[in-house]
């Protein structure tokens, strides 16, 4: 019996450690196939890991790899140190289950003894993922409802930082070197009035987009402000002191850079713009039916 072990963790904290979640699980597993010996089974030589991938979903690499493995006739035994290592959604445990029987393989979780071999063993296992799965969904809604709260009393629930402001103690703070970026990007686009003729100059004064470091140190950003940066920076409430949730708008616990009167300006010039442009009146010769006349889809 070629037995595959396979390892999950859902985040990347502690992967780096010499001994880390993932050394852990199969060490514990390396030592159930161990006692299994009598039986015939043994370790096949490959390692199947996903660190940082979450169990959510069959979009990990490891995963992959293993299923593949299993479908070329390569394991017999899938062996994990619990059944929510290898899939929290009953769906895909499902799917798994159905490429174990085709190739006539089984699943084996060490800690808590199932296995797919039997029925009682599969029924046990569809109850345990149910719970899982359910678990999984609970924990999504709790998050999205705190998210909501917090937007609602004004704070920024994270993302990438926009252009004008720091992050200091996971609050937003006005970044003296890049306001006047952003001041600069609003009044100007009322004087222009085009998006197109504004990229090119900032282009040429050497305004770029903010300069940005990943968790793993390397850099990003600093780059030239496209059009779609651009409406997207024209558009982002964050810079008139107040946070977004789904369509609705609560007042932030930051600064704003832009005062209303400016900002509304700007959308409406926006808007007016995304009118003129499917009427088609900005053409060198611009039709005299644009948006008059219509034919069937």
């Amino acid at each position: 019996m070629r037995c595959a072990v396979y390892t999950r963790k859902s985040t990347e904290d502690g992967l780096e450690q010499d001994f880390n979640s993932l050394d852990a699980q199969r060490e514990a597993c390396a030592a159930y196939i161990l006692s299994q010996r009598h039986e015939g089974w043994g370790p096949v030589p490959d390692w199947y890991d996903d660190g940082g991938y979450s169990g959510g979903n069959m979009d990990r690499p490891g995963l992959k790899a293993l299923l593949a493995d299993v479908a070329a006739g390569k394991v017999d035994v899938i062996v994990v140190y619990k059944v929510d290592r290898l899939t929290r959604s009953l769906a895909d445990f499902a799917k798994i289950v159905d490429v174990l029987d085709a190739r006539g393989a089984s699943f084996v979780s060490v800690t808590q003894s199932f296995n797919t071999t039997s029925s009682m063993g599969r029924l046990t296992l569809n109850v345990l993922l149910s719970f899982a799965q359910f678990e999984r969904e609970v924990t999504g809604e709790r998050i999205r409802d705190k998210v909501a709260a917090s937007k609602a009393k004004g704070m920024w629930m994270g993302g990438p930082v926009p252009l004008g402001y720091r992050l200091q103690d996971r609050k937003l703070f006005l970044d003296e070197q890049e306001t006047e970026k952003v001041r600069y990007i609003f009044t100007r686009y009322l004087e222009l009035g085009s998006g197109r003729l504004l990229v090119t100059e900032l282009d040429h004064q050497g305004i770029r987009s903010k300069p940005r470091r990943n968790k793993h140190g390397r850099e990003y950003g600093n780059v030239t402000i496209g059009r779609g940066a651009l409406y997207a920076i024209l558009q982002n409430r964050l810079y008139v002191g107040e946070v977004s949730h789904k369509g609705q708008n609560y007042p932030g616990q930051h600064e704003g850079i832009i005062n209303r009167e400016m900002f509304d300006a700007v959308q409406l010039r926006i808007e007016q713009s995304r009118v003129e442009r499917r009427l088609g009146v900005n053409a060198d010769q611009p039709s005299l039916l644009a948006g008059l006349l219509w034919d069937e889809p």
